[in-house]
């Protein structure tokens, strides 16, 4: 694991356990334990405790007493909450930006669209979620509003999680999103604050399906699974 300086040690370990949550090597109810992670990273059971309290601000883990961190739930219920929630911040955004761009500002969403469409067109679904992340960052200087911006940061690794599943178990929800994402800058770009909102609402609507349709998808699989080994 390479660790970068310009993160605290705490900081690059949660990453590491993230990307093991939205990958699925580490699964829901999955025990994380802090001395063997501490043992594997050649890092402090210090460390990974305050890695493991980030990864629970950040609703990837629960933490229990006597029981220790355990991988957060990802039901249906889960889903449609988070949706909830995060595209009445992202809609707060898009309406603020409609209100409030100037030309440089455009500049900033148009740029990060075409990079939004080249990670589409290279199929690296890591990247192409980071991307469509910061897409919504230039947003972050509109929202006038810093607790919509660390809600939004907390937030944001459990809809990658999500979104990781989407786009690996759903082809088309590449596409979708491109195009979801080029509908909002259309209505920012033409000032109309109402429409704006409407295209987020839209976009969060149909990636909660998509959510929602691979999860079925996860559970059939794993459903199966189980039976055939317990024949």
């Amino acid at each position: 694991m390479g660790f970068k300086a310009t993160d605290s040690l705490s900081e690059q370990i949660a990453q590491h356990l993230a990307e093991q949550i939205m990958t699925g090597d580490l699964v829901e109810g999955e025990r994380i334990q802090e001395l063997r992670i501490a043992k594997e990273l050649n890092v402090s059971r210090g460390s990974v405790r305050e890695a493991l309290l980030l990864l629970e601000r950040r609703h990837l883990i629960s933490i229990y007493p006597r029981r220790g961190a355990v991988v957060s739930e990802l039901s249906t219920q889960h889903v449609k909450s988070l949706y909830e929630i995060v595209t009445l911040l992202l809609s707060l955004l898009a309406r603020r930006a409609a209100e409030n761009w100037r030309v440089s500002d455009l500049e900033a969403y148009v740029t990060q669209l075409r990079r939004i469409k080249t990670r589409a067109l290279e199929q690296d679904v890591e990247l192409f979620s980071d991307e469509v992340f910061e897409f919504f960052r230039v947003g972050y200087r509109f929202a006038q509003n810093p607790y919509v911006e660390d809600m939004l940061e907390d937030l944001e690794h459990a809809v990658k999680r999500t979104t990781y599943l989407a786009l690996h178990s759903v082809k088309q929800s590449v596409n979708d999103l491109v195009n979801g994402l080029q509908g909002i800058l259309d209505a920012i770009e033409q000032r109309d604050p109402d429409l704006a909102a409407q295209r987020v609402e839209e976009l969060g609507s149909d990636q909660r399906d998509l959510v929602l349709e691979a999860l079925l998808r996860l559970k059939q699989v794993e459903l199966a699974w189980a039976q055939r080994h317990r024949r």
